[in-house]
């Protein structure tokens, strides 16, 4: 067993009993898929919402939910996942800023974008420990199961 560390706009897919541990989830989203039939679980440290309007060759897909969900259910797929059996566990999306504006509310935006980027792959969220003000970490093992 190895702990395997996921940084922001990072993503990782693992067998069991390795376990996946993420940091410091502000305003950024954890996504835990699993595929429990198959002992194949990853997790993504989403740091923005869409990628649409981003030309920039250095913002990597893992950065934001529209891509990097998919990009982590292909990788999982690779080592036998199976998308229709995987679920999904989400956290963060903290406010971690006062504002006014629902603009710079980063993390609700997080939360939704991942949201939608499960709901258009079908993948059900099981459990969900999103926004107050506050960072949380996560760690992701026990053959998939968050802890």
């Amino acid at each position: 067993m190895s702990n395997i560390t996921i940084g922001i706009s990072d993503l990782k897919a693992c067998r069991a009993p390795d376990v996946l541990v993420t940091y410091a989830l502000g305003s950024c989203v954890g996504i835990c898929l699993i595929d429990s039939m198959a002992g194949v679980g990853g997790l993504s440290h989403i740091m923005l919402p869409d990628s649409s309007g981003m030309t920039n060759a250095a913002n990597t897909p893992m950065r934001f939910a529209d891509t990097a969900i998919p990009l982590l259910v292909q990788k999982m797929s690779v080592m036998g996942a199976n998308r229709g059996r995987m679920k999904a566990k989400i956290a963060g999306g903290a406010v971690m800023f006062s504002t006014s504006s629902d603009k710079f509310n980063i993390g609700d935006r997080n939360v939704q974008a991942g949201k939608a980027a499960l709901n258009s792959l079908r993948i059900p969220i099981i459990a969900e420990d999103t926004g107050l003000d506050y960072g949380k970490s996560r760690v992701f093992g026990n053959y998939g199961y968050p802890q």
